[in-house]
């Protein structure tokens, strides 16, 4: 692959006898000879020296919400910048982003360079003012994150790092200082769990969490709920616990429901009675922050105020809209506070205007689990240029302005806002090529858009990976409650 051309030398290196490395950034610590790779597939050994391939490299930046990355305490409804890289020091049998994620699985075409001065330059142009380090997992992005996340610092930017967290205490301690944002992905409280499907181990990530909570920065945690392996009622009330014991019942926790992908397609989605039994649980337990993940029409993805009762946030998918939470984050209602933070961070209005009727039109339809979708786009003009929006079903003829610079490159998320959003209409101009991706779930990076190929299906994305499943026999295995 023509990304492993450039390599730059690595944070957290180890230098050994006969010209040997050590990669202490992952628990695996990777011993690597001369011309070796780590198991990220990214980091390897040149010239007795430990580099990284990927210092500005990873899949097209992407225009979202911070709802998508399991933070609904935090500036609810901000628009984000999503930023992910290739490779990864995990390999989840259930990966949804396995594309990108396993290094030996990536195309070239997937492939963007970066540098961090170019992602500032964008967030501005676009008035984002949360960077997220997301998709496959950031840990092995190191450099490049705080390289861009001190330049963000100084551009009054927050950091949201989305990741498993199997990083070292040391690799952590670098990262600790540049970022504000954590969300947590524990996949299960039980090393048997971690050793067979995510071919990691438990312990660092719980110690990373511990440490992040500890450093006063904001903390959520989501726990994937897979289907017949970790959904049933004991999963949740480990999850629980350790959360009640080692963080805090103020911490937001978020079931996430599961779609077929990788390794493990021959299944079905979460069925959502036991996502919500298993938030009825966490709440009973004593938490007070729970929400389900990934499911749309629920009020189980709003926010309550724990005294009197009072809706918070409305949260339909992606999106937020404010009701009774005050800039001060307490209820209008009764004035308790309610553990939100950064609400004065609002995104401006859009733009609301009428496309020329030369413009040329794209109609999609919303159809089954799928609420959102990726927009990419590439105005190759050297004059600015827009892209206008709206839903279908739109009462008024009012549009939504995407405004993009000469010669720029742009994905961005539309999403489904309501029951009766039945699809969207997009306007641009002949001259900008644009694609259209199907988003399976949130934090679900696509490669393949529906120009190329639709899924027969609404709970499995292209590409479907043809190599072997995992056997119910271990899915039954790892299923059986553990006290």
């Amino acid at each position: 692959m023509s990304f492993k051309g450039e390599y730059q030398i690595a944070n957290l290196e180890e230098r050994l006898p006969n010209n040997e490395v050590r990669c202490n950034l992952s628990p695996r610590n990777c011993k690597m000879k001369e011309g070796q790779l780590g198991f990220c597939g990214v980091r390897g050994n040149r010239d007795g020296r430990l580099v990284t391939y990927t210092f500005g490299k990873g899949v097209h930046l992407t225009e979202e919400l911070i709802e998508t990355e399991a933070i609904y305490h935090f500036a609810p409804g901000a628009k984000i910048l999503s930023l992910g890289n290739i490779g990864c020091n995990l390999n989840c049998q259930y990966c949804q982003n396995w594309k990108t994620s396993q290094a030996k699985f990536v195309e070239d075409k997937d492939v963007h360079s970066f540098t961090p001065e170019s992602i500032i330059e964008t967030a501005l142009r676009h008035d984002i003012r949360v960077l997220s380090w997301t998709y496959n997992d950031p840990v092995v992005w190191h450099e490049f994150v705080i390289a861009t996340a001190k330049l963000a610092k100084k551009a009054g930017i927050y950091n949201l790092y989305k990741s498993a967290c199997f990083i070292t205490e040391e690799a952590l301690d670098e990262l600790l200082p540049h970022i504000d944002i954590f969300s947590v992905s524990i996949k299960a409280i039980d090393e048997a769990y971690y050793r067979k499907l995510t071919t990691g181990w438990l312990q660092p990530v719980l110690n990373a969490t511990k440490k992040i909570y500890k450093a006063g920065k904001h903390l959520e945690v989501s726990n994937l709920m897979i289907t017949d392996v970790s959904d049933n009622e004991q999963s949740a009330r480990n999850m629980t616990g350790w959360v009640l014991e080692n963080l805090g019942p103020e911490v937001p926790l978020h079931f996430v429901r599961f779609h077929p992908e990788y390794r493990m397609r021959d299944t079905v989605r979460t069925p959502i009675d036991r996502l919500e039994k298993a938030q009825a649980i966490a709440k009973e337990m004593g938490m007070q922050h729970v929400y389900l993940g990934n499911v749309a029409n629920s009020e189980a993805t709003s926010s309550f105020c724990n005294s009197c009762g009072s809706k918070l946030v409305h949260r339909f998918g992606l999106a937020a809209h404010l009701e009774s939470l005050q800039d001060d984050a307490t209820c209008a209602k009764c004035g308790k506070a309610a553990h939100f933070n950064a609400l004065d961070l609002k995104n401006k209005s859009a733009v609301v205007m009428q496309p020329d009727k030369e413009f040329r039109r794209h109609d999609y339809d919303w159809r089954g689990d799928i609420i959102s979708l990726h927009v990419q786009a590439k105005n190759p003009s050297d004059q600015p240029a827009s892209i206008y929006y709206r839903a279908k079903n739109a009462e008024l003829d009012y549009w939504k302005e995407i405004a993009m610079a000469p010669g720029e490159s742009y994905r961005f998320i539309l999403a489904k806002s309501n029951e009766k959003d039945t699809g969207l209409e997009i306007a641009l101009p002949d001259y900008i090529v644009s694609n259209l991706f199907e988003v399976f779930d949130r934090a679900h990076f696509p490669t393949i858009s529906i120009e190329e190929g639709v899924s027969e299906n609404d709970r499995t994305a292209l590409p479907k990976f043809e190599g072997k499943q995992i056997p119910d026999k271990l899915k039954l295995s790892l299923a059986e409650p553990k006290s």
